[in-house]
């Protein structure tokens, strides 16, 4: 696939400085890359801020998005290994947020060339419980969310995106991302949805040697705590923050102290991880 027509694929926008390091930023379920708008100014003078929507988010080019490829989450890991082969920029700092970062994860397991540290706020390998792991759902719980979705995607998104913000103190940050779930195309929506609902992403963990951050919120009903601590222990090498907010987005939520924790994070030295094969580690 040539350079352009990816980026292109992928609504790609480069900020911040030529030559400086990369930092590309991921949004997660039903946003798009307009999220990061509080967050990616503060890097733009230290780092080159790679932008991009996902296929079938905002800018995208929607005619790319693939039932089959699209249908797992490996497939949005797919577009990001091409979007940053094209973009040739060398090992970049990955910011997901939800999804996305088990996205940057996967991407780091498969081509640590392209991975220079990790940031993962609210992350979930697996969304689903089960006998000892607390994923935050019940299984009857993702089935019969997927199901409303199925049936009324519009009504899903105006009830469940203020329980994801989890702001009710700030209804405005429910309105925007109730509105960016429904600017959302339903299909693809829905096939998202089933991709990060339905995966397990925990035995991807342990295959990555990429230092990284997790960053949990004090408060969240979509990735609870206990996911976030997880993940941590998990990850080879990662360390955790905490952050003093509540609810699953505080990309929107609580840019400042956002900032603030990804700043003295990439501030810190690089920690020795295990060397060796991670796939059999």
């Amino acid at each position: 696939m040539d350079r352009e027509r990816v980026l292109r694929r992928n609504n790609v926008a480069l900020r911040g400085t030529p030559g400086a390091p990369p930092m590309a930023l991921l949004h997660g379920f039903g946003c798009d890359q307009g999220v990061w708008r509080h967050v990616a100014p503060a890097f733009e003078s230290t780092h080159r801020v790679v932008l991009l929507d996902h296929v079938g988010s905002g800018g995208s080019d929607l005619a790319a998005h693939d039932p089959v490829r699209h249908s797992r989450v490996e497939g949005y890991a797919e577009d990001l290994v091409e979007v940053l082969d094209a973009l040739d920029l060398g090992a970049a700092v990955l910011v997901g947020h939800s999804v996305s970062a088990m996205i940057a994860v996967l991407v780091a397991a498969q081509r640590p060339d392209l991975v220079q540290r990790l940031v993962l706020v609210g992350p979930s390998p697996r969304y689903v419980d089960e006998r000892g792991y607390t994923g935050g759902f019940s299984r009857e719980e993702v089935e019969e969310l997927l199901e409303t979705m199925d049936g009324n995607y519009l009504g899903w998104a105006r009830s469940t995106a203020p329980f994801i913000m989890g702001t009710p103190d700030r209804p405005e940050l429910g309105d925007e991302l109730t509105g960016s779930f429904c600017r959302t195309d339903p299909d693809v929506a829905r096939c998202f949805a089933r991709a990060t609902f339905l995966g397990d992403n925990r035995a991807d963990l342990r295959r990555v040697r990429t230092p990284a951050l997790v960053v949990q919120s004090r408060v969240d009903a979509v990735a609870p705590p206990a996911v976030g601590r997880y993940v941590h222990e998990h990850l080879p090498g990662s360390e955790l923050v905490v952050l003093d907010a509540v609810g699953h987005v505080p990309v929107l939520s609580a840019p400042g102290e956002l900032v603030e924790v990804i700043r003295r994070y990439l501030a810190s030295p690089v920690l020795a991880l295990p060397a060796g094969d991670p796939a059999r580690t």
